[in-house]
């Protein structure tokens, strides 16, 4: 995606819904509107299975392994190129690569002059205000970017508000044969917490409701808010030694701290480690509070690598090094029975630490004129140190896990023509969730990944298609309920598959229409799977079997569209589509635990002048056209209580038709 494309989109909401229209993606939000906290799936793959770098520098979070977009605001401000790779990346793109991969690029040197200020406003009070700014080339090696940026957002689902700073500054020096560059760039975000969801009985009158904040008696208290800052420094080094061998090195910094805060009603004492209270009339053994849950952690290490080419052959070994440091901890801040809670008070303070080693080989052969092939191994070690879980702070996890990984394929190529095919092995370990919800110790997963495509492309049109075959052992699937901060619980199955075909194509007609498509059908099942559900009358569990049912949160159609107008010069129309067939909230195929099919039609209209500045750009972008009342996401948990199993659904419902108004100006 180039940064062209990424600036006609960008224009408040967070990456994952200005990746939107590409193949087998599908997006969601708490706060409805695409600001704030947002989610993304690939593949029917979560987003703690989608290796996302920057710059080639690992950004998901080590310990959850997910991906916290609304850390990084209006990162896609800063970005030259974002870059998808479906499947299981190659070495190169991440340790972590097993079910997509996403590289966000900044590093292009701009060798111009050039400052550019960035507004939009929207529904829902939004606002993005974005100041960019490049040296150009000084005396012909030095150059400096920058970008400062805030959005902020009243959210559709009540209460849903959102507030984020961030800035982007990249320094850097280049001849001949070196470059050297430093990033340093930083997101503050203050949200209101939307990730409790929506009852289903209330989606029908009142389909923005948000229950956080309302244990606190009256109004909803004003600070349930998540509070996160989070800091990064990139260090890179790149070498030509002579025409043949170069090399890259980069270090890098993440630092981040911050807190969720929350009102507990009538909390008890005793769960917070204090005794009861004893005042002149009796014994009180709950009370109201405000608490801080907070996480601070530094993450850290290094990326390397050497390439040989010559004549038709390639050679690349690197490898990565990072490590984790970080503290949970949580502090009670106010409580109506004051003298029941001494102050400050910390109930938990507890430690993880993550150390990842990998070393790959990369060869790649030019085989003649049409065929090139590769082979890719990688060995990866991870090291993973948990002292503690706030509800269970007994339970310790000492785990070092060791993969192998290799990769193959070959590329055909002719004329206008290519075909490919490849077979990867991933592994990937168990996040921190996994490790405290399961009652027994969970396994890592393996994938072997299948890949057949073929493509044809020239001037004017382009069409693809690609087949996919993901077989897992051991895949931790969704089960359908969620924590008490929104991460969803996951299981261990030991067959599942993932088969599908995707389609992409576009044409132009003459200078004036452009047509673009893509679409996925798939398959995603597991082989004999239990249901396991709490039965609150006799104790344990009660268990369903199922044969073969869809993986939770894996439509089995997924297709996107676009149809482009230019009726003038620099003006064009965009008509945008979007389908996504049911999703099934847990693993039981239950059409009363599923997210209804949707289709979504949005508009874009944009037109840029050269009159005052060097360009200046306005976009009207207009989303769910058609006020479309859909759900992008939620969960279910079932039980047994009084001899009847009940099954209760939240969702996290989207905006109806809603606009954002862009002016970008050049300088």
């Amino acid at each position: 995606i180039s940064d062209r494309e990424i600036e006609k989109a960008n224009l408040g909401q967070d990456m994952p819904f200005i990746v939107n229209q590409t193949p087998s993606v599908v997006v969601n939000s708490d706060a409805g509107n695409g600001v704030g906290y947002t989610g993304i799936r690939i593949r029917g793959t979560d987003a703690t299975r989608i290796n996302v770098t920057l710059n080639g520098i690992p950004y998901n979070d080590a310990e959850s392994q997910n991906t916290f977009f609304v850390d990084l605001p209006d990162f896609a401000s800063s970005a030259n190129s974002i870059q998808i790779q479906r499947g299981v990346g190659t070495s190169s793109n991440g340790a972590g690569s097993f079910g997509a991969t996403i590289n966000i690029a900044t590093n292009e040197l701009n060798k111009d002059f050039y400052v550019a200020a960035n507004n939009s406003y929207g529904s829902y009070n939004t606002w993005k205000n974005t100041l960019k700014f490049g040296s150009g080339l000084l005396g012909k090696h030095f150059s400096i970017d920058g970008r400062l940026s805030r959005i902020s957002s009243d959210g559709y689902i009540e209460r849903a508000k959102t507030s984020l700073r961030s800035y982007y500054l990249s320094t850097a020096w280049t001849d001949e044969k070196n470059s050297f560059r430093f990033n340093i760039f930083s997101g503050k975000e203050r949200t209101y917490q939307a990730w409790n969801g929506v009852p289903q009985d209330s989606l029908a009158t009142n389909r923005r409701y948000n229950s956080s904040g309302t244990e606190k008696t009256g109004k909803p208290y004003e600070n349930e808010v998540d509070n996160y800052l989070q800091t990064h420094y990139q260090f890179f080094c790149n070498h030509q030694w002579n025409p043949y061998w170069k090399s890259n090195i980069a270090l890098f910094l993440t630092r981040g701290k911050g807190y969720y805060e929350q009102y507990k009603g009538s909390a008890e004492l005793s769960a917070y480690g204090l005794p009861n209270y004893i005042n002149g009339t009796g014994t009180i053994s709950e009370t109201d509070l405000a608490r801080r849950l907070w996480l601070d952690n530094y993450f850290y290490g290094g990326i390397y690598s050497v390439q040989h080419q010559k004549n038709n052959t390639q050679f690349t070994a690197g490898g990565t090094w990072t490590k984790y440091d970080g503290r949970h901890y949580g502090n009670i801040i106010w409580a109506q029975v004051a003298n029941a809670v001494p102050a400050n008070y910390r109930w938990y303070n507890l430690t993880a630490y993550k150390k990842d080693f990998s070393m790959f080989a990369k060869w790649a052969q030019q085989l003649n004129n049409n065929w090139q092939s590769f082979v890719d191994v990688q060995l990866r070690n991870i090291r993973y140190n948990i002292n503690g879980f706030r509800n269970n702070p007994g339970i310790t996890i000492n785990k070092n896990f060791t993969f192998f990984n290799p990769k193959v394929g070959a590329t055909y190529t002719k004329g206008n023509w290519k075909g490919y095919a490849s077979y990867a092995l991933a592994s990937h370990e168990p996040n921190r969730d996994d490790f405290e919800s399961n009652a027994t110790q969970p396994k890592p997963e393996t994938l072997h990944d299948f890949e057949l495509g073929i493509e044809n492309r020239n001037r004017d049109w382009f069409y693809s298609a690609n087949i996919y075959y993901m077989y897992y052992y051991n895949q931790l699937v969704l089960v359908g309920n969620v924590n008490d901060v929104g991460a969803y619980t996951r299981t261990n199955t030991p067959n599942s598959y993932r088969m599908g075909i995707e389609l992409q194509g576009s044409i132009a007609l003459g200078n004036y229409v452009n047509i673009a498509a893509n679409a996925t059908f798939s398959k995603n099942k597991i082989k004999n799977y239990t249901e396991k559900i709490d039965d609150y009358d006799i104790g344990g569990t009660k268990d369903n079997f199922y044969k073969s049912p869809d993986i939770s949160f894996s439509p089995s159609v997924v297709a996107g569209g676009s149809i482009n107008f230019t009726p003038a010069k620099n003006a064009e129309i965009s008509l945008l589509g979007k389908y996504v067939s049911r999703q099934y909230l847990d693993n039981t195929g239950n059409k009363g635990r599923s997210l209804n099919p949707y289709y979504l039609q949005d508009a874009r209209l944009s037109y840029t002048t050269e009159k005052l500045f060097k360009s200046t750009s306005i976009i009207l972008q207009l989303n769910n056209l058609f006020n479309k009342k859909y759900e992008a996401n939620g969960y279910t948990f079932s039980y047994v209580y009084g001899g009847a199993v009940t099954t209760e659904n939240f969702y996290f419902p989207m905006a109806p038709f809603n606009f954002m108004l862009g002016v970008n100006v050049k300088l």
